[in-house]
C-alpha cells in the first residue's frame, strides 16, 4: 500500500500529549504548535509523530472554519433582523444551532452558522428570510418511483478545479470525482476533458480523472451517465436466518465501537428480531433525534459517529457515519456512498449509506434527507429514504477515507471523501481556501 501524508488521520484516536491537548482546548494555537513542533524535533517519539502531524495540519486549518467573533456573527444577523438580540444568539448557540470553537483564546463561530440557523428560523430565529420551495417536482418523481418499482435518469455534469495560488511553472496535480461503475450506474462516458488526463479503474473506490502539468491551473471535466434507483419495500423482504459479516468491524478513527455507541445500538435494537427491523430502527432513531447542522472541514473532527450520537447534530456524511457505525455493531453489514446530488437545477456534494440483507443485496438509506422529511413534516418521504435512494445522484466513492487514484501523496483537503477535488500546487495540497470548485448540471432527462 502506498503511504501518503492523509495516512497520519488514521491516528486521530491517538491521544496528543496532556500539555499540548490542553493548549488545542483552551485554542491557544501559536502554544500548542509550539509544543508540537518541539516534540517532533525531538525524535524520541516516533509512533506518535502522525498523530502530531495530523494536529499541526488541523491547528492550521481551524480558523478559515471558524472566522468570525461573536460581534461579527450577531451583525450577520442584523443586516436581516436588526432586531436580533445577543440573548437570541446564546440560546441559539446552546440548542446547539451555531457551532463554534476556542481559536486564539477566544470562541469564534462557523463561518456558514447563518445558514443553519436559517434551516429553522420558522421556530427559532423567525426574522430571518427564508425562501419558499416548490417540491412538487420532487415529491412527483418519489411517487413515480415507488409505482413503477424504481427510476431511471441520464445525466450529464460538467466540474472543474482551479488553483487560487500561483502555480506558474509549478508542478500541478488534480483530482476531480467521475461516476465509477456500480450498480446503480453505467454508460459512462467522458465527452469533453481537459487534455492530458488519466481515468481512474471504472471500479476503484474513489475514482477520479487525474491531471499533472506545469503548464496549466485549470482543470475541467464534462461527463454522461445512467444513474438508476431500484423502489423496494424493505419490510416486505423475507430475511435469511444466517446474515453476512463483512462489512461489520471498525474503520478507525471515525467508524469505532465505543461503549457509548454499544450501549446505544443496543437499546435501539433490543427489541427488533431481523436486520431490517434493526437497521429501520436505526434509521428511525437517526433520522428522528440528529438534526442537521453545517460543519467544519472533516480533517478538524474528532470520532464522527460517537461525536454526532452525543451531540446529535450533522450533516449528511455524519449521518451516514453514525448509521453505518451503528448498524455494523448491530452485525449489518453497512457501507459508505458518496459524489454527489446531481438534481435537474443545481448539483452539489452529498453523502449516504447501504446496508446488506441477506438474500436481497445491498439496500440504501438517506438519513440526512430522512431528518430533513421529519423536520418538514413529510413522513413519506423520511419513509422512502430507508431502502431506497433516487436517480438524482453521482456515485464516486464506495469506501470511507478511500485513497484517491493515484493516491494524492500531499494532504488532502478532506482525507476521507472526494466530491469536488482535490489539488497540489509544487507538493503542497490546497484546502478549500486555496482553490475553486464547481459542479454543474448540463442535462437531466428522466427516461
Amino acid at each position: 500500500m502506498n503511504m501518503t501524508q492523509n495516512d497520519d488521520f488514521l491516528h486521530l484516536m491517538d491521544a496528543l500529549p496532556a500539555d499540548v491537548d490542553r493548549r488545542v482546548k483552551a485554542g491557544d494555537i501559536a502554544g500548542a504548535l509550539r509544543l508540537i513542533e518541539a516534540y517532533l524535533a525531538s525524535g524520541k517519539q516516533p509512533e506518535l509523530a502522525p498523530r502530531l502531524r495530523a494536529e499541526r495540519v488541523r491547528l492550521g486549518r481551524l480558523e478559515n472554519d471558524y472566522p468570525l467573533t461573536k460581534q461579527q456573527a450577531i451583525a450577520q444577523v442584523r443586516e436581516e433582523w436588526p432586531e436580533f438580540t445577543e440573548e437570541q444568539f446564546d440560546t441559539l448557540v446552546d440548542n446547539r444551532r451555531i457551532d463554534w470553537r476556542y481559536v486564539n483564546g477566544q470562541v469564534q463561530y462557523h463561518d456558514r452558522f447563518l445558514s443553519c440557523v436559517r434551516i429553522y428560523a420558522a421556530k427559532e430565529a423567525p426574522g430571518l428570510k427564508v425562501e419558499a420551495e416548490d417540491h412538487t417536482q420532487r415529491d412527483e418523481m418519489l411517487a413515480r418511483m415507488k409505482q413503477e418499482g424504481g427510476l431511471t435518469a441520464q445525466i450529464t455534469l460538467k466540474a472543474s478545479v482551479k488553483a487560487k495560488v500561483s502555480a506558474a511553472g509549478k508542478k500541478v496535480q488534480a483530482w476531480l470525482p467521475i461516476p465509477a461503475d456500480c450498480v446503480q450506474q453505467s454508460e459512462i462516458e467522458i465527452l469533453d476533458a481537459t487534455p492530458g488526463y488519466v481515468l481512474g479503474p471504472a471500479d476503484a473506490q474513489a475514482r477520479t480523472i487525474y491531471w499533472e502539468s506545469s503548464e496549466r491551473d485549470c482543470f475541467e471535466v464534462t461527463y454522461r451517465y445512467k444513474h438508476h434507483a431500484p423502489y423496494v419495500d424493505p419490510y416486505t423482504l423475507k430475511c435469511d436466518e444466517v446474515q453476512p459479516t463483512f462489512d461489520t468491524g471498525e474503520q478507525l478513527p471515525h467508524i469505532a465501537f465505543t461503549p457509548y455507541l454499544r450501549e446505544l445500538a443496543h437499546r435501539i435494537t433490543k427489541d427488533c428480531k431481523t436486520p431490517v427491523e434493526k437497521a429501520g430502527a436505526i434509521y428511525d432513531y437517526v433520522t428522528g433525534y440528529v438534526d442537521y447542522r453545517y460543519q467544519p472541514a472533516y480533517v478538524l473532527l474528532d470520532n464522527i459517529a460517537d461525536s454526532c450520537a452525543k451531540e446529535l447534530r450533522g450533516d449528511c456524511g455524519i449521518f451516514a457515519l453514525l448509521f453505518i457505525t451503528l448498524c455494523r455493531i448491530s452485525g449489518i453489514p453497512a457501507r459508505w456512498q458518496s459524489g454527489l446530488s446531481a438534481k435537474p437545477d443545481d448539483s452539489g456534494a452529498h453523502d449516504w449509506a447501504m446496508f446488506y440483507v441477506a438474500p436481497y443485496g445491498w439496500l440504501f438509506a438517506d438519513p440526512s434527507f430522512g431528518s430533513g422529511a421529519r423536520r418538514n413534516g413529510e413522513p413519506e418521504r423520511r419513509k422512502h429514504y430507508f431502502g431506497n435512494l433516487d436517480p438524482c445522484r453521482m456515485v464516486a466513492n464506495s469506501v470511507f477515507q478511500a485513497p484517491l487514484c493515484p493516491p494524492d501523496p500531499c494532504y488532502r483537503n478532506d482525507p476521507y471523501d472526494n466530491q469536488l477535488g482535490e489539488m497540489t500546487v509544487d507538493g503542497v495540497g490546497l484546502d478549500s481556501t486555496g482553490m475553486e470548485r464547481s459542479v454543474e448540471t448540463v442535462e437531466f432527462l428522466f427516461l
